[in-house]
């Protein structure tokens, strides 16, 4: 898995999660449970992780949606 975006915005990372689904690219959203150990207060980040081999494709699906100010930047 390649992580693309690292959020606390829950509506983001729906978003995101959502134009993965409709391109049929498997994501994942790592540290959802830590908002557990929190106690839900937000301040940790969730990491918005996509299929590697389908990573380029992925970034290019949420820059064509406005997100690309979100992403990280591309690993080499």
């Amino acid at each position: 898995m390649h992580e693309l975006i690292r959020t606390n915005d829950a509506v983001l990372l729906s978003f995101a999660q959502s134009l993965m689904k409709d391109a049929g690219i498997e994501s994942l959203i790592a540290d959802q449970s830590m908002s557990i150990l929190e106690g839900s207060l937000g301040l940790l980040p969730r990491r918005f992780l996509v299929e590697s081999d389908r990573a380029q494709e992925a970034r290019r699906i949420l820059i064509d949606a406005g997100l690309g100010h979100e992403l990280r930047e591309a690993s080499q």
